[in-house]
């Protein structure tokens, strides 16, 4: 997981039942060597319902393109964890917006990053 330490915003890419790829770019926090994001906007954000329904889901992160399974957090303590990774890592460039993603609506939408593999590339 050391791919999203460095990274400050990884693009999300979930796939639509009709198969079309939308794309998102999302904060990424790494604790304890895992990766997690959130949805700034909570479940009102597609790509997040998407990611419910167990569309494919890639990321896009220092130049490579990853798929990966995105896995909801339940648990309070690691949800309290993850913000406090939010705050230390974009709380001085970013104070408003951090404080949005640590709010309910968003710190409910948490998930890890899981089953991280390289996408094949097409030839050229």
């Amino acid at each position: 997981m050391n791919t999203f330490m460095d990274s400050t915003e990884i693009v999300v890419r979930v796939r639509h039942a009709d198969g079309r790829w939308s794309a998102r770019t999302v904060w990424v926090v790494v604790l304890d060597g895992e990766a997690y994001v959130r949805s700034a906007f909570g479940l009102r954000s597609a790509w997040y319902r998407r990611v419910l329904r167990h569309a494919d889901t890639e990321v896009e992160v220092a130049g490579a393109r990853l798929s990966v399974t995105l896995q909801p957090v339940d648990d309070p303590e690691l949800v309290q964890r993850v913000s406090g990774a939010y705050r230390a890592k974009y709380g001085m460039s970013w104070p408003g917006p951090v404080e949005s993603m640590n709010a309910h609506e968003a710190a409910a939408t948490t998930m890890r990053l899981t089953d991280v593999g390289q996408v094949p590339q097409l030839p050229a």
